[in-house]
């Protein structure tokens, strides 16, 4: 379970303020690439705390249930990275991108961003460290990755509203069957990411 010997490690009992930051959407073959910067309150309500962990072991249902008692409670902001950015400089740096994004839209001084991955934003507004599986081991990165998650999962089903057949209500962009077998009956939308393989070959097999 996620804890706070990071954010102790670098002063949140000092004064320092420490926030969590972690990206979703990476593996999508469409929709923006989106990222969440969170900072805790000194006294996190106990209720709230026990039920924080990595987005990705929890249930949609668990997600969504913290998502509004979780953003009322904490300083947050979310961000994204657009699909041509994604073209443009490739999947991992529009990820720290979208991340950059997240930790400017706090709009406050930052003593310490904790990442999750190995990897830090090089661009980065304030001093930060880089933790693997963060969002396993910190609570304000795990924090991040709900509020991330639930706001990416959410773009995905209002835009299945106006595309449908391609399941994202479902599927949220990433390469389920489902999606696969609509994207080869329908073809690419806009929304696809037409660097990422299959639609990249959907792509060529059309044009040729």
């Amino acid at each position: 379970m996620p804890s706070l010997i990071h954010e102790k490690r670098h002063g949140i009992h000092d004064g320092k303020i420490v926030c969590g930051v972690d990206e979703v959407g990476r593996g999508p073959l469409a929709g923006p690439v989106m990222a969440a910067a969170v900072i805790l309150p000194t006294k996190l309500p106990a209720a709230i705390r026990r039920e924080i962990r990595d987005s990705k072991k929890m249930t949609q249902q668990a997600r969504e249930d913290l998502f509004e008692p979780l953003k009322q409670c904490c300083r947050h902001a979310v961000a994204e990275a657009s699909l041509a950015e994604i073209a443009r400089y490739n999947i991992l740096w529009a990820s720290m991108l979208a991340m950059q994004r997240a930790v400017d839209g706090l709009k406050t001084a930052i003593d310490m961003a904790l990442i999750d991955g190995n990897r830090i934003p090089p661009s980065l507004s304030c001093t930060a460290v880089a933790i693997v599986k963060g969002d396993d081991k910190s609570l304000s990165i795990a924090a991040a990755s709900i509020i991330a998650k639930v706001t990416r999962d959410r773009f995905m089903c209002k835009l299945a509203e106006t595309h449908p057949g391609y399941g994202w209500e479902h599927n949220f962009g990433y390469g389920t069957p489902e999606h696969l077998a609509a994207l080869r009956q329908l073809g690419p939308t806009d929304w696809h990411r037409s660097g990422f393989a299959p639609v990249m070959q959907l792509e060529l097999d059309i044009a040729s």
